[in-house]
């Protein structure tokens, strides 16, 4: 088993607010590849406030896990992103005491809420970035040319085709993009 690194790129709020869902990419620490996770809202915001360091007045669930986890002298390793089936990650918090190591399985979404909490590492195996991960090329992304060969950035686009860009770029799970180009229709209003 091999495991690559990731780190938080972001998060990104769903399109339909309806649902209440976020996207958490996630950025292979040595390549290209991006791992695009779908989260609930509670467990956005739990990462989000940790990334932001926002203290609520009361202890929320990942907090709760961390102090609980000190009272009885653990600490939180690394998490591991070990499978994909059916498009539902699967994960492990790998955690300590002096003695021994143990696995906890658990869901990506709280597994990292948790990991960011420790600034414990976040991995997947290599297995499933093959998968699931999206290449991504940052200096292309937002670049199209036209047919006078000059490049057409996301400025140079109408409203109605950065919608458009938008809805197909949820469709195809490119929800970094989606978020640029979300960016760029809220800027222009």
């Amino acid at each position: 088993m091999k495991k690559v690194k990731l780190n938080i790129l972001g998060l990104s709020s769903s399109v339909d607010s309806q649902t209440g869902s976020f996207a958490l990419v996630l950025k292979e620490n040595k390549g290209d590849r991006r791992l695009p996770i779908i989260i609930g809202m509670f467990e956005a915001q739990s990462i989000a406030m940790e990334i932001e360091k926002i203290i609520p007045n009361r202890p929320m669930t990942h907090d709760l896990f961390k102090s609980f986890l000190k009272k009885i002298n653990f600490v939180v390793n690394e998490v591991l992103i070990t499978d994909i089936k059916d498009g539902v990650f699967f994960s492990k918090i790998i955690i300590s005491d002096s003695n021994k190591k143990h696995s906890i399985d658990a869901r990506p979404s709280d597994a990292i809420a948790i990991a960011i909490r420790y600034n414990a590492n976040i991995y997947v195996e290599e297995k499933v970035l093959d998968e699931a991960g999206i290449i991504f090329d940052e200096a292309e992304v937002d670049k199209k040319v036209n047919d006078d060969g000059k490049i057409k950035t996301l400025k140079d686009f109408s409203v109605k085709e950065l919608n458009k860009k938008l809805t197909d770029s949820i469709a195809d799970e490119n929800y970094e993009f989606a978020a640029r180009v979300r960016d760029e229709i809220k800027r222009r209003n």
